[in-house]
């Protein structure tokens, strides 16, 4: 029997009547768009991240464009991110007509590496895009240190997050604003696209609703030019149900994590595999839970032998994409970061990963790496 690498048609039927009668509700109601599921999800996100404020848009990416544009980001500035990231993380910065400037990556946590981050800040720097990769926050303290002493915004993003905590905070309520995804595969996926900016900022939660509905605040009056980016009723009345369960959820990822942690430690020991660094202070989500291994390809041929999906984040660091080729980045500029292109993999890691399964996939790794 194969092994996705995530099941998402176990979650949806352990919670079908729910998610069922929600959809109903919406058709029913034939309030599509901007009605009251998106309003009252707005209003359960910001009171779970711990903010005065959450601005539904229509994805992940544009909850990060736009909350650039709501920040005064854009021609002539630069903003500071991981190399080690989804496109979405430098592009949005581009989008705005800003320019990425990459820093390198703490070899343990895969984050941010703060104590190069100052040396990246120049005259032009504006803002700084922490990314929380694979459900772990970046070490937040000194980037808001960083942060107040030059005057710089920060954006955190939180798109495989949510529900992570750094030293009790949770993620995207400690920077200037914090932006999710609810793409189908994140921790809180929907049944298509969606994003959340949050944030404190009554002027940016302000900005970022006028930009979200083409750069009106009331209907065909038109103060500038905007996006049209919003999360409509089906998705959100989907997501109300699943935020219920978001904390069980992640911390069932959380326990398959630990499990895989003990079983795999023979070989950690070794040298053979390195697992994921999990902070003492920080509570990790676990979106994806990735191994690193210089045998990457030969374990990525087995576990697809035996039907276990398995998937490579990410095959090329973001300043060796062709797409920012005009930046001047060259090979050996971010050795961290290409080292771990070359070896980073993750497995199934889920709630509804049975143990069974979950053994299954911890002994073909000690078989192929032991």
């Amino acid at each position: 029997m194969s092994i996705p690498l995530l099941d998402l048609k176990a979650q949806y039927l352990a919670i079908k009547e729910e998610i069922d009668q929600a959809v109903l509700g919406v058709l029913d109601s034939s309030k599509f768009i901007f009605g009251p599921e998106m309003k009252t999800f707005e209003e359960e996100i910001a009171a779970y991240c711990g903010t005065k404020h959450a601005v539904a848009v229509g994805n992940g990416t544009d909850a990060l464009v736009i909350a650039l544009k709501a920040c005064g980001i854009g021609p002539g500035d630069e903003v500071i991110t991981s190399p080690f990231t989804f496109f979405a993380s430098a592009e949005s910065i581009a989008q705005v007509g800003a320019t990425p400037v990459f820093v390198e990556i703490d070899p343990q946590t895969l984050n941010m590496d703060v104590a190069k981050l100052e040396a990246k800040i120049t005259a032009k720097t504006k803002g700084i895009i922490p990314v929380h990769i694979f459900g772990q926050m970046a070490d937040m303290d000194p980037i808001l240190g960083l942060a107040q002493k030059y005057n710089l915004k920060v954006i955190e993003d939180a798109a495989q997050a949510i529900g992570a905590e750094y030293k009790g905070h949770k993620a995207g309520s400690m920077g200037d604003a914090g932006t999710f995804s609810f793409f189908p595969t994140k921790n809180l996926g929907g049944y298509g696209d969606g994003g959340m900016i949050v944030t404190n900022d009554d002027a940016l939660a302000e900005e970022a609703r006028v930009l979200r509905f083409h750069g009106c605040k009331t209907k065909y009056y038109h103060d500038e030019i905007g996006y049209n980016s919003r999360l409509d009723e089906l998705q959100a009345a989907i997501l109300r149900v699943k935020l219920r369960y978001i904390d069980e959820w992640n911390q069932g990822r959380a326990h398959k994590a630990a499990v895989y942690d003990q079983l795999l430690a023979p070989l950690a020991a070794e040298g053979k595999v390195i697992l994921p660094y999990q902070e003492a202070e920080l509570k990790h989500v676990f979106h994806l839970y990735v191994l690193r291994t210089a045998e990457r390809e030969k374990l990525m041929a087995a576990l697809t032998a035996k039907g276990i999906a398995n998937a490579i984040y990410y095959p090329v660091p973001l300043h060796l994409q062709k797409a920012f080729a005009d930046l001047g980045y060259q090979v050996g500029d971010f050795p961290l970061a290409e080292e771990a292109c070359t070896q980073a993999l993750a497995i199934p890691c889920y709630p509804e990963l049975t143990d069974s399964q979950l053994h299954e996939i911890a002994q073909v790794i000690l078989e192929v790496l032991g």
